[in-house]
């Protein structure tokens, strides 16, 4: 069993793209991280990627990847348990001459395997920061008590809006994007992020990635404080599944936080299905 390590993503897309695509809901997050670097360049995040890909045997086929683009944590593609056991002890031994590891995100079950091999190395700690479900969307259908309003796709002049909840998205989320304008504009030009408004008022937010192998993803959603309550999230969210559909997206696909039980329950209202559960894992010292 062998781990290979690369810094160039034309390498990675052509050894693990295969893998990745093979599945592209458990894959969801890779796929669309390396899109985007392909097409906003490989700075988009911060510091340079790092990427892999792991075999069962040499001159096999490639069964497992992962990539990391700091500060942010590595994630790991599907894979066996026993590959993400090895990418543990490969990185612990390869040092912060590769890349500094404080986190590691990814199904389950191979974070699982991944923490316990890094924390007996390492002699380090594990805490779980989230606890997240993947849904696939099965038949889309209207959410149960449709609110007023009207969705449409944000444009230029919804800039500043759009960036202000990007923000407050990422603040309650406790998650940090290295340039939240650059990604809004991104997205809005791609015709990624959508506006439920009621009365004219745009109330809520809904984004979708570009459709990969068949597959978009929708997020963020959010809903200020002052709106909330009143269906305006499910209502946007149905919207931006609707418009992805549109574009030949056959798999729609979500995150929801499992400790948040409205938003778990609301996206099963208009549709959507549990495929896995995900961790995001820290580790710090003793």
């Amino acid at each position: 069993m062998t781990w290979t390590f690369s810094t160039s993503l034309d390498d990675f897309r052509a050894r693990a793209g295969a893998v990745l695509a093979a599945r592209p809901a458990e894959n969801t997050v890779l796929l669309t991280i390396a899109h985007r670097l392909a097409e906003s360049g490989l700075d988009v995040f911060g510091g340079p990627p790092v990427f892999g890909w792991w075999r069962a045997e040499e001159g096999g086929p490639v069964e497992g990847a992962f990539l990391q683009t700091p500060p942010f944590d590595p994630r790991l593609s599907f894979m066996p348990e026993a590959a993400a056991a090895e990418l543990a002890v490969a990185l612990a031994a390869a040092g912060t001459g590769l890349t500094t590891v404080n986190g590691i995100a990814g199904a389950t079950d191979a974070v699982r395997a991944f923490a316990a091999a890094w924390t007996a190395a390492t002699g380090t700690e594990q805490s779980v920061r989230v606890e997240e479900r993947l849904y696939r969307l099965g038949r889309l259908t209207d959410p149960p008590r449709p609110p007023a309003g009207r969705h449409r796709p944000a444009g230029p002049a919804d800039r500043e809006l759009v960036i202000r909840w990007y923000r407050e998205f990422l603040a309650e989320a406790k998650v940090e994007l290295p340039d939240v304008p650059r990604a809004v504009d991104e997205k809005t030009a791609a015709g990624g992020l959508h506006l439920w408004e009621d009365g004219g008022e745009p109330v809520a937010l809904a984004g979708t990635s570009p459709v990969l192998v068949g597959m978009s993803r929708v997020g963020p959603v959010y809903t200020p404080v002052e709106h909330r309550g009143r269906g305006y999230g499910s209502a946007v969210t149905a919207a931006a599944s609707a418009h992805v559909l549109t574009c030949g997206a056959t798999e729609v696909l979500l995150y929801t936080d499992l400790a948040n039980p409205t938003s778990n329950s609301i996206y099963q209202q208009i549709g959507y299905r549990p495929v896995e559960d995900c961790l995001i894992v820290d580790f710090r010292a003793r």
